[in-house]
Order: structure tokens, then sequence, then C-alpha cells
């Protein structure tokens, strides 16, 4: 079990907070717990990390909802789900760093004490962070049913080879910006009645990246990534269904100059079964018999998820009879449950008989044991459709 605290918990917040409310909650979080703010204090510095987990988690629809239902185990390794922010204290900056505003930012922390967007200054990771890509995946019952690793070729920007993601044509192309000294911020103190007063902008010479590139790369013309594919392996858990969406964090478009690159989101797709029909986690299946095997019983071999499966068909059964195979649906996504599958038993009648089989049963007709006969014991239709959804 997770010893993680509640995201919603982390930023002071309900369940039901709108986009706007948690973005408000994290920013007085993060500043409440900055590090400029509380230089050398751990415990500080660990509440900052885990307000930027849980805003990176709760900010994402697609993720939230995946929290809302599943807790931190949405998010356990090997379920293919993404979330949960892993990255260091410059990764939070370059990611989340623009919630806060440069002047707002540069005037309470008084200047951001060196945290400038430019690798020179060892301050944010520079560069232009990816695009997310979307694709979509067709799965079969099966691979549904018990989860699946899945290899694909991802049409994408990846890191440029010749000059590894820098953009520049060689290291001696990057310099530190001379405006804004690496910091990728410039400050202005302005003289007010009040005294004076400081404010942080971005740097307008390197765009707050805190280097300039002098040559650029040949291969990419500067922009540190070109267009090619990945082979990507994507782990799909067992029991995902038609429109559910999984996400791979970094595995999207490569950043500009080194950027940090965007994540793939993972669209899933049902592919229709020949004999099957899926209903959340049950599964449903039309079995047609004989009026023979009707009256004297039989056992027949039906299709499951898991393969074929024999049941046993009781002399006398009525059409619509439904029967049920416990567990032999489909698996709950993070969970313990499963499905069953529904067998709903049709007496097939004959369409085109002879004159000597319309003799017969013209005699057979005349039997009070060929007289519909439904005694209490008999569900109605409304009773067989309560037990199904029940």
């Amino acid at each position: 079990m997770s010893n993680k605290r509640d995201f919603y918990e982390i930023l002071g917040i309900g369940k039901s907070a709108s986009a706007d409310e948690i973005k408000k909650a994290y920013r007085k979080v993060a500043m409440q717990y900055h590090p400029d703010r509380n230089p050398g204090d751990k415990p500080a510095e660990e509440k900052f990390k885990e307000a930027a987990e849980a805003y990176e988690v709760l900010s994402d629809a697609d993720k939230r909802a995946k929290y809302d239902r599943f807790g931190h185990a949405a998010f356990a390794p090997g379920t293919g789900g993404g979330g949960g922010y892993g990255g260091s204290m410059d990764d939070i900056f370059s990611q989340f760093g623009d919630i806060f505003g440069d002047d707002l930012f540069g005037s309470f922390f008084g200047g951001g004490g060196g945290r400038g967007r430019g690798g020179a200054g060892g301050g944010r990771s520079r560069g232009v962070r990816g695009t997310n890509l979307r694709v979509k995946i067709k799965l079969n019952y099966e691979e549904m049913a018990k989860g699946v690793t899945k290899n694909i070729k991802v049409k994408k920007y990846v890191p440029c080879g010749t000059c590894s993601g820098s953009g520049a044509k060689d290291k001696n192309s990057v310099q530190t910006c001379t405006t804004c000294g690496g910091n990728g911020q410039v400050r202005k103190v302005t003289n007010t009645f009040l005294g004076q007063m400081q404010t942080v902008t971005t740097c307008p010479t390197c765009n707050g990246e805190g280097v300039t590139i002098s040559a650029k790369c040949g291969t990419c013309k500067g922009e540190g990534r070109v267009y090619g594919e990945e082979m990507v392996s994507i782990d799909i858990p067992a029991g995902v269904s038609e429109g559910m969406q999984l996400s791979l964090s970094g595995k999207g478009n490569a950043g500009e100059r080194g950027g940090m690159p965007g994540d793939l989101i993972i669209l899933i797709e049902e592919e229709a079964h020949k004999d099957l029909q899926r209903d959340g986690l049950n599964v449903a299946y039309e079995l047609h018999i004989s009026f023979s095997d009707a009256v004297f019983g039989t056992q027949v071999e039906v299709p499951t998820i898991d393969g074929r499966a024999k049941i046993k068909i009781p002399a006398g059964t009525q059409s619509g009879k439904i029967f049920r195979l416990k567990g032999k649906g489909f698996p709950e996504v993070q969970g313990y449950s499963r499905g069953d599958q529904l067998i709903q038993v049709n007496v097939w009648t004959p369409q085109h008989v002879s004159t000597e089989e319309k003799a017969m049963l013209d005699k057979m007709a005349q039997s009070p044991n060929f007289q519909p006969q439904p005694g209490k014991s008999e569900k109605s239709f409304f009773d067989k459709v309560k037990e199904v959804f029940s």
C-alpha cells in the first residue's frame, strides 16, 4: 500500500476543485516551500517537490480521472499509467515555473536566486518543451483481458544525433548569454516614491535559455531535433477498454535545444469479436440449440475470451434461458474484480419443413406435453433482465 499523501490534501483542496482552483492552490503551496525562501531546508524542499507531483497529476484531466478512480496505484510501475512526477528541481522549474509569472517570482524572491532558464547558469533546463503525441492501438479481447506489451514505431521529433540536441555546430558555438549572464532573466530596478522596486523578466536576447548560439548545427538548423521515428514499448495492463487512455511520460516529441520531451498518449480501440460482445466487465454470447437438444438436454462447447469451455444444457431448457460462467469476463484495471460470461440460449425454430415433418409436428401438437405450461417457478422476462444486471 502506498504511503504517499493524498494529492488533494497536499494542495489543500477538495475533489471537486476546478482547474483554476488547482492552479491557485499549487501556486500558494509552492511559494510557501520554495527553496529560495527556505534555503538549506530539506523538509521544505521535499514538500515543494511533493506539491509539484500533485499538480502534475491533478492539472492533467486524463491523469486526474485515473487518480480519482485508482489513487496512487494508477501510476505504479508497470501499469503504463504514466503520471507521478519523478523529476529534479530543475525539471520542476522548467515545467511549472511559468505558473508564477516572471515579474511576481522575481520581486518576491529577489531575482530568482540564479534559477534562470539557461543551462549555463545552472538553473532551469534550457530549450523548449516538446509537444504531446497521440496514437491509437487496436486490441482484441484476449489482449484486453490478459494485458499485452506492444512495440510500435512512432514518427516524431527526436534529438539531433549530430549536435546531441544542443542545436549548435560545435561546443565552441555555445556561449553564455552576455545580457543575462546565463540566468535567462534580467532584473530591472525602478525608483518610485515608495523606494526602489525590482522586477524580473525573461531575457530578450536568449529568450530565457541562458545561452546564445553563434553557429547553428547544419543538420537540424539550430532546433536540436530532427523528424524521425522511434520504437516504443508500451505495457498495456489487463482490463483496458474502448476509449481508455494511457500515458507514457517523455515519449512524445523531443523538445527544441535540449528541452524536455512531451508525452505519448495511447488511445485504446477495441477489435470486434466474431462471437462475443462486451458489456463493461461482462461478456455476452448467444447460443442457438435445436428443438431436440432443448427437449433432451445436451453438452456444448462455447467460446470464451480464454478459449473454449463446455457447458451442460439441462433437459427441458426454455428459449431465453441465461447461463452464467463465473469469472469468465474481463478483469478490472488496477482492481480485483472480474466479470462473468452470460450465455443466452435460443431454441432454433425450423423455417422450412417437409410434408412428412409437417405431419409429424401436427401430430405432436395434439399432445398435452407440447402445450405451453409456464409455471410459477419460471422467471419472467423482466426477472431475467434484473437478474443479469444485478
